[in-house]
This record gives C-alpha cells, sequence and structure tokens, in this order.
C-alpha cells in the first residue's frame, strides 16, 4: 500500500510539473507574441561609487557595438535565431576599468522545453520566480574609476626577469599600478610567438623574449595591473627592408633612413596599415587592456619621398584615416586605444608636418598620449625658454593648452613623462624633484593618469607615493 501511495504521489507530482511547464511553454511561445529575431536586452552602466548613469560607455557583443544614452542604458541585439541562456557582453567606459558581464536572455532566447537545459532552467524559474519585467528592465552593470598610472618596459624589458621583477616590485610598493609594454618596438621586433605570416617572413620572431604573453598578463591582471601594448607603426625598419616597395625612399628612390639608420613605412600605404592593425588585433586578444600606437606620424624630415604628395591634408588623412581603421577593427575586442603625439602637437596649430592634430586624433582614440619630456621642447614653451628648469610648467601648460583647444574632458590625456637623463640642455638626471613636479602637474590638471619614460628601463621609487592605500583591486576578468 505504501508503494502503489508512493507512486501515486510521485506520478502527480510529475503531471503537475510537466502542466506548469506547459503552460510556461505557452506563455512564452503564443501566436501573438512570435519571437524578434532582432530583439535588444536593455544594460543599464552606472558608476560603482555614486550609482550615476555612465553616458557614452560601449557595450561589445560579438560584431555588435553600442553606445550608451544619458541614462547609462544600452541595447545589445539577440539573436532569435540562435538558443542562449546569457549573453557575453564586454563593457568600457573612458576612465573606468573595462570588465566582461553576462546578460541573461527572456525566455524566449532559452532552450525548448524538450531540451534537459530547457527543463532545468524552466523548473529554476518557477521555483524560485522570475519577475514579470525581465526582459524589460534594464541589466545592471557597474564599473569602477581606474586612473593608470604606469611604466614602460622595453621589447627587452619585458622578457629579462630581473628588469620585469624590479618592476613588478615598484607596482607593489607605490602607487604605480600599471605597465606599458612593447608589443612592437622600435627595430620591428614581437616579443612572444605571433600567428601572422608577415611577421615571421620581415624577421619579427627572430628573438623571442616572451614565451607565453598571455599566461604573463593573466598574471599581471591578477595582481590588478593594467596593461597596455605599444605599437610602433610607421618607423619599421624590418618592414621597409624586406619589403622596399612599401618603404619612405629617397629623392633617387633609395630607401629612406632615419639619424638611427632605420628605415621608415609609408603611411599612405594599405598594406602598412592592415599589417600594424592585424598586431594590435592578436595583442587584444593576448589579453592587454589598452592599445597604443607610437610613431603614428610621417617622420620629422623634409628630404623623404612617399607614394602621395607630402601636403597638411594628405598627411593628416593617412594619420587619422590609419587610427579610423583601427578602431574599427578592434572595437569587437572591447580594448581601450590610445596614441602617442609630439609636445608641440598641443602647441601648434598646424600639423607639425607629421600628420598629427589634436582634433584630428581625438574622434578615433579614448586617450592621448603627449610626450611631455621637457628635453624635447627644444624650443620652450612661451615664458619658458630652458624647460628642465621647469618641468612642472612644462606638463601642465602644455595639457592647459591642448584642453584649451579640443574643448574636451581632462580625462582624454594621459601624458608620457620623463624619468630619463636630460640629453637637449643641462644633461641633469631626472630625479625625486623633476619627477615629482611631472606628476604633481598632471595631475593638478585631472588627466587620466600619466606614464613614466626610460628607455633603459632604469626606474626607482624617486617622485612616487609610496604604497597608496586607494590601489585599484584587481582587475575584474575580460577573456
Amino acid at each position: 500500500m505504501k508503494r502503489r501511495r508512493t507512486f501515486k504521489v510521485c506520478v502527480l507530482s510529475l503531471c503537475s510539473i510537466f502542466f506548469l511547464l506547459m503552460a510556461r511553454q505557452a506563455m512564452v511561445h503564443t501566436p501573438d507574441k512570435p519571437v524578434d529575431a532582432h530583439a535588444t536586452r536593455p544594460v543599464r552602466i552606472i558608476d560603482d561609487l555614486d550609482r550615476k548613469p555612465i553616458e557614452g560607455a560601449f557595450l561589445t557583443s560579438g560584431n555588435e557595438i553600442e553606445r550608451t544614452d544619458e541614462n547609462g542604458v544600452g541595447y545589445v541585439k539577440l539573436d532569435g535565431n540562435k538558443v542562449q541562456v546569457e549573453l557575453k557582453v564586454g563593457v568600457r567606459a573612458r576612465g573606468y576599468q573595462r570588465k566582461e558581464e553576462s546578460i541573461p536572455l527572456p525566455q524566449e532566447f532559452r532552450p525548448p522545453l524538450y531540451t534537459p537545459k530547457g527543463v532545468y532552467l524552466s523548473l529554476h524559474e518557477i521555483l524560485l520566480g522570475e519577475p514579470e519585467e525581465f526582459s524589460h528592465a534594464p541589466q545592471e552593470v557597474r564599473l569602477k574609476t581606474f586612473t593608470p598610472k604606469a611604466l614602460y618596459l622595453s621589447f627587452y624589458g619585458i622578457g629579462d626577469r630581473r628588469i620585469r621583477e624590479s618592476a613588478l616590485r615598484l607596482i607593489e610598493e607605490t602607487e604605480l599600478n600599471a605597465l606599458v609594454i612593447d608589443v612592437k618596438g622600435d627595430k620591428g621586433m614581437i616579443p612572444y610567438p605571433s600567428s601572422i605570416p608577415l611577421v615571421s617572413e620581415v624577421g619579427g620572431q627572430k628573438i623571442i623574449t616572451v614565451r607565453d604573453m598571455k599566461g604573463l598578463l593573466t598574471s599581471f591582471r591578477e595582481k590588478g595591473i593594467y596593461t597596455i601594448a605599444r605599437i610602433v607603426v610607421f618607423k619599421d625598419n624590418l618592414l621597409a627592408q624586406k619589403m622596399p616597395e612599401l618603404a619612405v625612399k629617397t629623392q633617387n628612390g633609395q630607401v629612406w633612413r632615419d639619424r638611427e639608420g632605420l628605415a621608415w613605412v609609408d603611411p599612405f600605404k594599405r598594406e602598412v596599415w592592415d599589417y600594424n592593425v592585424s598586431i594590435a588585433i592578436e595583442a587584444a586578444q593576448q589579453g592587454f587592456d589598452e592599445i597604443q600606437f607610437d610613431y603614428v606620424r610621417f617622420p620629422d624630415a623634409s628630404a623623404p619621398q612617399f607614394s602621395m604628395a607630402n601636403t597638411q591634408e594628405n598627411r593628416v588623412q593617412a594619420i587619422s584615416g590609419f587610427l579610423k581603421e583601427a578602431r574599427d577593427k578592434l572595437l569587437p575586442y572591447n580594448t581601450f586605444l590610445s596614441a602617442d603625439i609630439f609636445g608641440y602637437v598641443c602647441w601648434n596649430v598646424n600639423d607639425t608636418l607629421i600628420g598629427q592634430t589634436l582634433d584630428d586624433f581625438l574622434p578615433y582614440v579614448d586617450y592621448l598620449a603627449p610626450m611631455l619630456y621637457p628635453s624635447g621642447f627644444q624650443y620652450g614653451i612661451p615664458g619658458y625658454r630652458v624647460p628642465v628648469t621647469n618641468p612642472y610648467e612644462i606638463v601642465h601648460l602644455t595639457l592647459k593648452k591642448a584642453q584649451e583647444r579640443t574643448k574636451v574632458s581632462s580625462l582624454r590625456f594621459r601624458p608620457w613623462l620623463q624619468a630619463f637623463r636630460d640629453y637637449a640642455f643641462d644633461r641633469r638626471i631626472f630625479e625625486e624633484k623633476e619627477i615629482k613636479d611631472q606628476i604633481k602637474a598632471a595631475e593638478k590638471f585631472g588627466s587620466h593618469g600619466w606614464m613614466l619614460w626610460n628607455p633603459r628601463n632604469s626606474y626607482s621609487t624617486n617622485g612616487l607615493k609610496r604604497d597608496e592605500p586607494a590601489k585599484v583591486a584587481s582587475q575584474d576578468s575580460t577573456r
């Protein structure tokens, strides 16, 4: 008798669950409620601290890119032809950490009831409940503010254990929290094994200094370190020598070389664009938080010959055109984009004869990185003829001039600061005071952090705050 009773109870229970599931299925898939193959899911991006909406945040899902409105709301597109339980969405906003969020989807985009997954999800929702407004209320995503304070590590520096560990100790002991790493350095070499055939063809893999870049970046992320991939673009001795048809030429048609004896490639050539964009995409896939283009300019010399007329209009179109191409191709990777510019670009009304202008760069990058080394201001700035004696004024006034001309937030700028010995004036060593003054100037301006440059990768605690208590928490995993 007990067995029969138990059997009846089980049968009744199963029947009840079956009817509940059928009722739920009917509620979702009714003739008057067809599944929209182009439906959207609202997502609201807010500041983690003050809960205020973030306007202009990027939402990345596959190849679909959306921006949030003044209420912090954006809409990710759903594919009604696919069975999905959740959607992975990349989220980023200027001045914040990027992250990847799992967005739960409405019932009509979930597995059918007759599948094991469908039964499980339906039972889970029946027992735990689900708000009726599920598919209409925005999914809330919080972003944390982040201000990079970085050191530069060269092609060899990132692979040298002693140099790398010295940099990591400084990050542990001071306010530093970021690294700029050569992905394609001044000589055209790439430090890790690349899957891009042309990299090997030009000789960019003759020396490998980092065997597992993805693993190294993961270890940095676990320590809360923001990583920036530096890619030297148009100064490319390897590509120019291997494919001289892409090289900048002399007036007699030979490969032109700069003062260091290195060849450059022609900024007008689309093949050069494609090569560098492919390297940037690979760096994003490795896990870098940001791609930074350096030498994204024409040579600062009048002798070179190019495949097009060397006019300001042509130069600016070539450089900004490359940046637009790179931005468009990098959008699906939820990676920030920045570009290095000459310090005098912030002051000059022309393109400084190298194709760089503030207004033409800003639409295509998240951050501009002016190189504000006092030693590089060989003519000084108004009121300061010897820049190395006034590093604070050089940095602060140049950033202010750039903001006055562009009318954008100070967060769109992140300057390079000098952490190396002067080479242009009195040969002074930049130590405690000089570095501290530059950092103070950048922070008073309100820039999105700063970066220290030393080509020898020789850094110390000079000018840095010790063990900043508000150091950022570990980065959210984005891969």
